[in-house]
C-alpha cells in the first residue's frame, strides 16, 4: 500500500504543477483514481474513496480549477497521514466562486464501519454463479429464462420502471386511470373464471376501505398470497360495474428492505418464481463488484458536447437514483450510446454501398414509360407515378440505388416494382425481384403476366409454368418494348432439371426476370447482369439477406418493398441505409374495411355474418393465435378450433386449415386450393400475414384479437380489401384489460396503417412491434425508438465522427469500434 500511495501523491503533485489542468496522466485523474483504487485494493471506506466518491456525477473532469484544488489537496493530506479521522469535502457541480461554502462531512475510522461484503471475483463475462445468491434457491435457471446469464446481462437489466414509495395512497384516495401504489392486507384471495379465461382475484384492504385485485390470465398468483398477508401493489386503476379495481399490478414482498429505506425502488423485468428482492440483491452485489469495470465507449468529446454521464456512473444511477431525474439522465446516457453505435452501423452501411459505385446506369425510355402506362387496366395513383418517377430517377445514375417502398396491402407496389425491372430490360441487363413464399412469388409472375402482356392469355394456372421455353419460363411481349421480355421462376418446390435448367439461363443471360423466393440466394445462382434487386415484404428477410441478393451483382440497384407501414424512427435507424418512398394512396374503388369489435355475446352474430357471404360466393378467413393450447397464452387454438368449426358452425361449406408446424408443400396447396375458390372458409394462424391476392375473401374473423399487435392486425385486415367488394373485419376478443381494450378500439376506427403503425411502437415496443433478428434491429436494452429527437442527434453524431474517422481508427474509438462491429456482425477482436 505504501508504495502506491506514493505513487499517489507523484501523481498529485504533478497535478499541483500543471495548475490542476487534469494532465498529469493520460486519460486524466478520475481514470487514475479508479485504477489506484482497485490496483491498491482499498475498500470503500478507505479515507481515498471516501474522496473520490464525495465527486459530483461529472468527476473530477467536470470541477473548475478552484474546486479541483481543494479535491488535489484533501487527497494529498489523507495520502500522506493515517488521520485517525476524515474531513470529506463534497464539491457540488454548480459550485463556480471559491468563495462558495463547503459542505463537510466527518465519518469515523473505516475500521469502526461495518465491514463490506467481499467483492466477487471474476470479469464481466463471468457467469452470474459468481454471486452465491444466483446459486441460491434455484435461482439459476430462473435468471436464465429472464435472460440473465452473466454479470454483463445483470448490470444491463435495467429497470422498467420505479416505485415511488413515498406516494404510498390509501385505498379511499385512489383515482381510476392513474398508476398507483397501496400497501395493505390481503383480506381474501382465490382464482376465478372470467368468460373463458382464468384469472387471480384478490380483496385487500387498509384501515380507509377495500379494492377488488384482478390479475388476468394469471391464476397462479393466487397460490403466493394468503389472507392476512401485507403486501405492496402497484398498478393502473380501473372500474367494473362502477366499482373500482386494479388490474393486473405488481407485487411487492415487503421484507424488501429497500422499500422502507429508499423513495425510488427499481421494478425489473421477471419471470416465474424470482422475486424482484432477488434480483436488486443481484443486480447491487454486481454493482459493487464490477460497475467501475464498464468499459467507457463513448470519447470524452460526445460526453462533454452532449452531456453524458460516464458509463460506469450511469450504470449505477440507473439502478439506484436519488430522484426520477437522476434515473432519466443515466437512462439518456446509455440510450444515447445504444442509438450511436446502430447510428454508426447504419450511416456506414449507407455510405459503403454508395461508395461502392459502379451501378449500372439504367433508363426507360419516355415512350416506353407512357406505353407502359397506358397499357395498364387502370389508372394510376398520383402515389404510383411519384414513386415511378423517384425510383427510375434513382436508377438513372451510377450510384446504387438503396430505395424502400412502402404502402398498404393493395396500394399498388408491384406496379412501381415492374417499371423499375421494365427499365432494367431495356437497358440491358437482368432484374430479379425476391418473395418470401412460393404463392407469392408465383403472384408476382401472374401480376407481370397481366400487366407486361396485355391482350394475350395468361399462362395455365394449373401445373408449373409453361410457354414457348419450357417449364419454369415465360416469354412475353409487351408492345412498348423492343424486344420480349423473358422471365423465368426459381423456387424451391420446382424439380432438380427444371431448377438447373433456370439456374443456368440467368447465368447465362438469357433471362431477363427472374422471380424466386429465397432460392435466389443459392451459392448456385449467379447473374450474367444483374441491373436492379427487389425485395418484397422485406422484413421477412432481413439485413443479411439483402445483403446477399446484392452481391450477386456487384452492386445492383435496390428496391425493397414492404406493406408493413414504418414508423418514423424505424426509418431512421433499422432502415436508414434507404432512402423511403411512400405510397400513401389507395387504387380507387377500393372502399375501406369496415370493423367491428365483437365481445363474446355477440360471436354468433359475426359467425352468421360470415355464413351469409360464402352463401354470396364469397370466401372468409378465421385467424386463431396459436397452433397448439397453452396456459401462459388463452387463446383458440387453430387446431381444435378447425375441427369445431367443421364439425358444428359450418359442417355443410369447405374449410382449410393453416398453420406454422406444415410443411412448406402442405402450405401452398392449401393456399392454392384457398385462392382457387376450392375452399370457403380458411381457419389459418398468423402465417396468412403475408398472403395470397384473394379478392374474393371479404370476410375475416381474428380470435383473440387482443393478442395480436395494431400492425399485424392491420395486416390481417388487409386480406379483405383486395377489390372494389366490401369487405368486413371482425375482431373478436373476451378480453378485459383496459390496455388491450384500447388497441381494439383504435384498431375500431383508425383505417391508416401509418398512423396504426406509431401507435402500435408506442403501445409494444420495437422487440414485439419487428422482430429484431428479422428487421436487422439489434436488441436494446434500454433506448427507446420512438424517441425522434434522441435518434436524430445520434444520427448527427454519427455523421459527424464518421466525417472526421470514417474507419474509426482513432484510438479515441477504439471500444465505440468494437461495440458497432459487435452489433453489425462484423469480425472484430473482444476488448472487453
Amino acid at each position: 500500500m505504501t508504495g502506491s500511495l506514493d505513487g499517489l501523491r507523484k501523481v498529485l503533485a504533478l497535478e499541483r504543477e500543471r495548475r490542476f489542468s487534469d494532465s498529469a496522466v493520460v486519460g486524466g485523474l478520475d481514470a487514475f483514481l479508479l485504477n489506484f483504487a482497485r490496483e491498491a485494493g482499498i475498500s470503500t471506506s478507505h479515507p481515498v474513496s471516501r474522496v473520490m466518491q464525495s465527486l459530483p456525477p461529472g468527476g473530477y473532469r467536470a470541477l473548475h480549477p478552484i474546486q479541483r484544488e481543494r479535491v488535489v489537496n484533501e487527497l494529498l493530506r489523507v495520502a500522506g497521514n493515517g488521520a485517525p479521522h476524515l474531513t470529506v469535502v463534497e464539491i457540488t457541480a454548480d459550485e463556480e466562486e471559491p468563495e462558495a461554502p463547503r459542505k463537510a462531512v466527518t465519518t469515523t475510522q473505516a475500521a469502526q464501519r461495518k465491514t463490506p461484503p467481499p467483492k466477487a471475483v471474476g470479469n464481466l463475462d463471468s457467469p452470474v454463479s459468481v454471486f452465491p445468491l444466483a446459486k441460491a434457491r434455484g435461482n439459476l435457471p430462473k435468471l436464465e429464462r429472464a435472460g440473465i446469464r452473466t454479470v454483463r446481462d445483470l448490470l444491463f437489466h435495467f429497470p422498467k420502471r420505479y416505485h415511488d414509495y413515498s406516494e404510498v395512497r390509501p385505498i379511499a384516495g385512489l383515482t381510476y386511470g392513474d398508476e398507483q401504489t397501496v400497501i395493505a392486507h390481503v383480506q381474501s384471495v382465490k382464482q376465478v373464471a372470467l368468460g373463458r379465461r382464468r384469472a387471480a382475484e384478490a380483496i385487500i384492504g387498509d384501515e380507509t376501505g377495500t379494492i377488488r385485485v384482478l390479475w388476468f390470465g394469471q391464476p397462479w398468483v393466487a397460490q403466493r398470497l394468503r389472507s392476512g398477508m401485507k403486501v405492496a401493489l402497484s398498478g393502473k386503476i380501473g372500474a367494473f360495474r362502477n366499482r373500482m379495481q386494479m388490474e393486473n399490478p405488481e407485487i411487492e414482498s415487503l421484507d424488501d428492505e429497500s422499500i422502507f429505506t429508499r423513495r425510488f425502488v427499481p421494478v425489473y423485468r421477471s419471470t416465474e418464481g424470482l422475486a424482484q428482492v432477488t434480483i436488486r440483491n443481484l443486480v447491487k452485489a454486481a454493482i459493487d463488484s464490477f460497475a467501475d469495470r464498464v468499459l467507457e465507449t463513448l470519447p470524452e468529446a460526445v460526453l462533454d458536447f452532449n452531456d453524458l454521464m460516464e458509463a460506469p456512473v450511469a450504470i449505477r444511477k440507473i439502478h439506484s437514483p436519488d430522484s426520477l431525474e437522476e434515473a432519466d439522465a443515466a437512462r439518456r446516457r446509455l440510450a444515447f450510446e445504444e442509438l450511436l453505435w446502430i447510428e454508426l452501423g447504419v450511416v456506414r452501411r449507407r455510405r459503403e454501398w454508395q461508395d461502392s459505385g459502379g451501378a449500372p446506369v439504367l433508363d426507360l425510355s419516355p415512350e416506353a414509360l407512357e406505353g407502359y402506362v397506358e397499357s395498364l387496366p387502370f389508372a394510376l395513383t398520383a402515389s404510383q407515378r411519384r414513386a415511378i418517377d423517384e425510383v427510375l430517377a434513382d436508377m438513372g445514375d451510377s450510384t446504387p440505388m438503396t430505395r424502400l417502398l412502402e404502402g398498404d396491402v393493395g396500394s399498388g407496389k408491384t406496379v412501381v416494382a415492374a417499371a423499375a425491372l421494365l427499365a432494367t430490360v431495356a437497358s440491358g441487363k437482368q432484374g430479379a425481384i425476391m418473395a418470401p413464399t412460393e404463392i407469392l412469388a408465383e403472384q408476382h409472375l401472374r401480376t407481370f403476366t397481366s400487366i407486361l402482356n396485355p391482350g394475350d392469355a395468361a399462362p395455365a394456372e394449373d401445373g408449373p409454368w409453361f410457354q414457348e421455353s419450357g417449364e419454369g419460363f415465360i416469354v412475353m411481349r409487351p408492345p412498348y418494348m423492343s424486344e420480349p421480355v423473358r422471365v423465368a421462376l426459381l423456387t424451391g418446390s420446382l424439380k432438380a432439371s427444371a431448377k438447373a435448367a433456370v439456374q443456368e439461363a440467368i447465368a447465362r443471360g438469357e433471362v431477363d426476370i427472374a422471380v424466386g423466393t429465397h432460392a435466389l440466394l443459392q451459392e448456385s445462382v449467379s447473374f450474367k447482369a444483374l441491373g436492379v434487386a427487389v425485395i418484397d415484404e422485406q422484413h421477412r428477410f432481413g439485413v443479411e439477406q439483402r445483403s446477399a441478393l446484392r452481391e450477386k451483382g456487384g452492386s445492383p440497384h435496390v428496391l425493397v418493398m414492404t406493406a408493413t407501414p414504418i414508423p418514423r424512427t424505424l426509418a431512421l435507424t433499422v432502415y436508414g441505409d434507404l432512402d423511403i418512398t411512400v405510397l400513401r394512396e389507395m387504387p380507387p374503388g377500393r372502399p375501406p374495411v369496415k370493423t367491428f369489435f365483437v365481445p363474446p355475446r355477440r360471436r354468433e352474430e359475426a359467425f352468421r355474418f360470415a355464413r351469409t357471404k360464402v352463401d354470396e360466393r364469397r370466401q372468409a378467413y378465421i385467424i386463431c393465435p396459436l397452433v397448439e393450447e397453452s396456459e401462459a397464452i388463452e387463446a383458440k387454438a387453430a387446431v381444435q378450433e378447425y375441427e369445431r368449426l367443421k364439425h358444428e358452425e359450418f359442417p355443410d361449406l369447405r374449410l382449410g386449415l393453416l398453420h406454422g408446424r406444415m410443411s412448406s408443400g402442405e402450405k401452398e396447396a392449401t393456399m392454392r386450393a384457398f385462392r382457387d375458390h376450392e375452399l370457403d372458409i380458411l381457419v389459418s394462424t398468423s402465417v396468412v400475414e403475408v398472403g395470397v391476392d384473394v379478392p374474393n375473401a371479404t370476410v375475416i374473423l381474428i380470435e383473440g384479437a387482443d393478442r395480436f399487435g395494431l400492425s399485424q392486425l392491420h395486416q390481417f385486415r388487409g386480406r379483405v380489401r383486395r377489390s372494389e367488394e366490401q369487405g368486413y373485419c371482425f375482431l373478436l376478443s373476451e378480453t378485459q384489460s383496459e390496455d388491450a381494450m384500447e388497441r381494439l378500439m383504435i384498431m375500431e376506427t383508425m383505417e391508416s396503417g401509418f398512423d396504426l403503425a406509431e401507435e402500435d411502437l408506442r403501445i409494444r415496443g420495437p422487440g414485439e412491434y419487428f422482430g429484431t433478428r428479422q428487421s436487422g434491429l439489434p436488441d436494446l436494452k434500454v433506448a427507446s425508438l420512438t424517441d425522434v429527437e434522441m435518434i436524430e442527434e445520434t444520427r448527427r453524431e454519427a455523421t459527424r465522427i464518421l466525417d472526421e474517422d470514417p474507419e474509426l481508427e482513432a484510438p479515441e474509438h477504439i471500444t465505440l469500434r468494437a461495440n458497432v462491429n459487435r452489433i453489425w456482425d462484423r469480425v472484430t477482436p473482444d476488448v472487453s
